[in-house]
């Protein structure tokens, strides 16, 4: 959510900014409806202090005798009451006309956001590991130590399109691959581990921006429920309206949670294998933190997420988006984009987030700063730790070998008891 004083003082910023992304200019639109919700409340005060001055003056009236005056200020008052109420409805009426559109704003992007249209113009900040040159390469559900392992037609059975069942020794490398990532986060990085419900109530999709724009992207229940596309929302909302005391930040956690997204906008992209499914799951990072280290904090995470894939000894490249392929909600945002060798190209597992207070004015989460004062809104960001399924795909291909064997990464041999491989045939060994 923005700040309506800060669009009321820099309305031109305000459309600047919009105009990275490629939005039309607002502030006209928004300060039109923030002048005339003013004006029903100014007016609304006027017509009160006028209705107690009447008030006062009734009882005077009836005391000296006067009854056409005392009848006079009875009106008024009633006339008085009237004006007030409808007043109030109105001035109600346009405060909820400015959240709405507020509501629908995407944030403004930092300075150091390049200009860009879409994902040709990221920025190319940093690149790791040296791809195996691999003539044999193939997709994850090509290869013959996963393809046992990854049915697809039982799943699409149970459940449709976009869906799978893991099986044996890929099974167990891909609960594998969410332990390690859960051990390393909380053992080294200093997270807290959440376990988290995986269904949500409107405030708290609304709190972390993902509602209303984005509600087809999302499954609801019939009871009003929504379930998550990412424990991001969970996470985040947990500060959801407290006061937090400032030596208490940063806050940083972790969950690893099933996600759901209907992918609603991307009928067509992905359909083979399981790059683009509607149910995986995902170790999320989020923290809450000081306006004054959330840039500090945006690194660190980052560099969290990056040092997965390097113990994975999966080849990355880390790019800052433009403003044109950023997220609604986000300020700043890295992708971490993990080496594919069955396609051939580079492809995002990991987005690190910095929102700024836009989700923590949505959702009303503030702090207490250290010197005494007013309350003021933390900064949140979030960050994929990794998606699980993405890092099997990573894993499983760049481990691949040309009899159709899968090695697998040093760092999840202590998770399968010393197995180290996946035969052709798909047993674990």
């Amino acid at each position: 959510m923005h700040d309506i004083r800060m669009i009321r003082d820099n309305p031109a910023a305000f459309d600047a900014a919009l105009s990275r992304r490629g939005d039309a200019p607002l502030s006209s639109e928004i300060l039109a409806i923030d002048t005339a919700r003013r004006e029903k409340i100014q007016a609304a005060e006027t017509a009160q202090a006028d209705a107690n001055k009447a008030a006062k003056e009734v009882g005077a009236a009836k005391g000296r005798g006067d009854e056409d005056e005392f009848q006079r200020l009875r009106a008024l008052v009633s006339e008085k009451k009237a004006q007030i109420a409808t007043l109030n409805d109105e001035a109600k009426a346009e405060d909820q006309r400015l959240t709405d559109l507020l509501a629908t704003i995407p944030n403004l992007p930092y300075d150091d956001v390049p200009e860009g249209a879409d994902e040709d113009d990221n920025v190319e900040v940093k690149k790791w590991g040296e791809p195996r040159e691999m003539s044999f390469a193939k997709e994850h559900f090509e290869i013959p130590a996963a393809i046992p392992g990854l049915d697809f037609a039982t799943a699409g059975k149970l459940s449709g399109s976009r869906f799978v069942n893991m099986k044996g020794a890929v099974a167990r490398v891909h609960r594998a691959l969410g332990q390690f990532m859960i051990d390393v986060h909380v053992e080294e990085n200093g997270l807290e581990e959440i376990s988290t419900p995986v269904l949500v109530r409107d405030e708290a999709m609304y709190g972390t921006d993902k509602l209303p724009k984005f509600g087809d992207d999302s499954y609801q229940t019939t009871n009003g429920w929504w379930l998550i596309p990412t424990s991001e929302v969970t996470l985040t909302y947990s500060v959801a309206g407290d006061v937090l005391e400032a030596a208490d930040l940063p806050r940083r956690m972790t969950a690893h949670t099933l996600c759901f997204r209907s992918e609603a906008g991307s009928a067509g992209r992905d359909t083979s294998g399981m790059l683009r499914q509607h149910q995986f799951e995902k170790v999320e990072m989020v923290t809450v933190c000081h306006p004054d280290t959330s840039d500090d904090e945006q690194k660190r995470m980052l560099r969290c997420a990056e040092d997965i894939l390097e113990r994975l000894e999966v080849p990355y490249r880390t790019v800052l988006l433009c403003t044109g392929d950023m997220g609604f909600g986000a300020r700043r945002t890295y992708d971490i984009e993990a080496w594919l060798p069955g396609q051939n190209t580079y492809r995002e597992i990991s987005s690190v987030s910095t929102t700024g207070d836009f989700q923590a004015r949505r959702m009303n989460a503030r702090f207490k700063p250290e010197g005494g004062g007013k309350p003021e809104f933390v900064h949140t960001l979030n960050g994929s730790g990794l998606a699980v399924g993405r890092a099997l795909i990573a894993v499983l291909e760049n481990g691949q070998q040309e009899d159709g064997s899968i090695n697998l990464p040093t760092a999840l041999h202590p998770y399968l008891r010393g197995k180290t491989a996946i035969t052709a045939d798909g047993t674990l060994v």
